[in-house]
């Protein structure tokens, strides 16, 4: 059996599912007895700093939507060495969705960067989703395209952007990121060294 997370959990409440209850309205149409019934077994979890949500050898059975915080996932190559490859942040769903989807262990670490408070969406409910909500189907797309697109434009910015283009266009799409990510984890995820950030920092401070 898989262990679950640590993380203090809490029953999930009206209140702190109103998020993801709208981002989930945003993007289907959704009676109120389909969303009762959808996050019914669905959990608050809240995760303190530098804690780990998933990890490498966990077959995940969860996927997190984040009401607050924010979210790194690690890859460790064969020298021990952890890559920085995604942030997530509020109102996104995050899980390492090979090892959700092909019920594999996962290769990657899910870890909250600050203390985080997610909804963890388990697979039976996700599994009643696609069986049940009439437009359950919709819903998986729409998640898959986006994290789609976002792994396409990544990989042509790691190798057809350079390292300047990469830094300016971060915030784009993790706003805030370098009052919220140490600079070792930004310098990570954009594939240069810290020595190299710093320098991009400083060039960008002298032109404002």
């Amino acid at each position: 059996m898989n262990p679950l997370p640590l993380g203090l959990l809490y029953p999930a409440q009206t209140g702190a599912m109103e998020q993801l209850q709208a981002a989930i309205r945003h993007m289907i149409a959704v009676s109120d007895m389909e969303m009762e019934v959808l996050l019914g077994n669905c959990r608050i979890r809240t995760f303190k700093r530098q804690e780990n949500l998933s990890f490498p050898d966990y077959t995940p059975n969860e996927i997190f939507f984040i009401n607050r915080g924010i979210i790194r996932v690690i890859v460790t190559d064969n020298k021990g060495t952890e890559h920085t490859i995604h942030f997530a942040m509020e109102n996104q769903f995050i899980a390492d969705y090979s090892g959700f989807i092909l019920r594999q262990p996962s290769m990657y670490t899910l870890q909250a960067i600050e203390e985080t408070e997610t909804v963890v969406l388990p697979r039976a409910s996700i599994d009643w989703g696609y069986q049940n909500l009439a437009q359950g189907d919709k819903l998986g797309r729409l998640i898959a395209e986006f994290y789609f697109i976002y792994q396409d434009n990544r990989i042509k910015n790691l190798y057809a952007r350079t390292p300047k283009e990469r830094y300016d266009s971060i915030e784009e799409v993790f706003p805030d990121i370098h009052n919220r990510a140490p600079q070792h984890m930004i310098a990570s995820y954009l594939g240069i060294t810290p020595v190299h950030l710093s320098r991009l920092k400083r060039q960008q401070k002298r032109k404002t």
